[in-house]
């Protein structure tokens, strides 16, 4: 297994595939095994570049995480991209990776080349999020399905994890409340915004969540586009996989 060092402790990741650099960068709770059924469609055309944020999968452990979890993230991202000398990198971000994919963007712009970020918050955390999240948290662990989706992602500590990341998405919303450093309106990087309409995590926040969150990023960038699919849930990378694919990798190699 590859390990790279940050702040002291070791950071997976793996390769695959050859040619441009695509790292693929997981949601909160998840780990990059949420991206190994579909790694190997884009290895036929990118270096696919999978990595375990600190805290995560394979990664050294945490004891608390980060309250600016998603901006220490992008900091670990911008750190692995640097030692490996990557410049010109695309990015595709899933929920909580697609706030990390941003964060890279406006922090280390030499470094990226294009972004997909796919089914997340939007600019500013939400209160309403936030005291959904701690439902659904607290029912995944009496749901069988649920725990065996975080053991597969972590491992039998899953549960520290998923406590640690409870917290740090609390005091977040309590004490910082936006999830980029710098403003959106600095965002150069072409990228493109997914979701699907039948997202009930984020549509249960509000009516039209996507269409409003993408579309205020999108008038403060002055570019970008925008793609909701109609079927599939949470994140759309993974339940739409057959419209997601073929839209990547035109946004991709155009």
């Amino acid at each position: 297994m590859d390990y790279f060092v940050y702040e002291g402790k070791k950071v997976f990741y793996k390769e695959t595939g050859t040619g441009k650099p695509l790292i693929f960068l997981h949601g909160n709770t998840a780990s990059s095994r949420m991206f190994e059924q579909i790694a190997g469609e884009y290895s036929k055309n990118f270096r696919v570049i999978l990595i375990d944020f600190l805290g995560h999968g394979k990664s050294d452990r945490l004891d608390v995480f980060p309250t600016d979890l998603w901006f220490y993230e992008a900091q670990q991202t911008i750190a692995f991209l640097k030692e490996k000398q990557y410049q010109d990198v695309n990015i595709i971000g899933s929920s909580g990776g697609a706030m990390v994919a941003i964060n890279i963007a406006l922090e280390a712009p030499i470094l990226v080349n294009k972004i997909i970020a796919d089914s997340f918050e939007g600019e500013f955390s939400s209160s309403i999020f936030t005291q959904n999240l701690l439902k659904d948290r607290e029912n995944a662990k009496n749901n069988a399905g649920a725990r065996g989706f975080y053991e597969y992602m972590h491992g039998s500590d899953w549960e520290q994890i998923v406590d640690n990341d409870t917290s740090a998405i609390i005091r977040h919303q309590k004490e910082i409340g936006h999830f980029f450093h710098k403003q959106l309106e600095e965002l150069e990087t072409d990228i493109l915004l997914t979701g699907s309409t039948e997202d009930k995590f984020m549509y249960s926040i509000s009516d039209h969540y996507y269409e409003r969150v993408y579309g205020e990023i999108v008038s403060k960038i002055k570019h970008g586009r925008i793609h909701l699919f109609s079927k599939g849930d949470h994140p759309a990378i993974l339940s739409c996989f057959q419209e997601f694919y073929p839209l990547s990798m035109d946004f991709l190699l155009s």
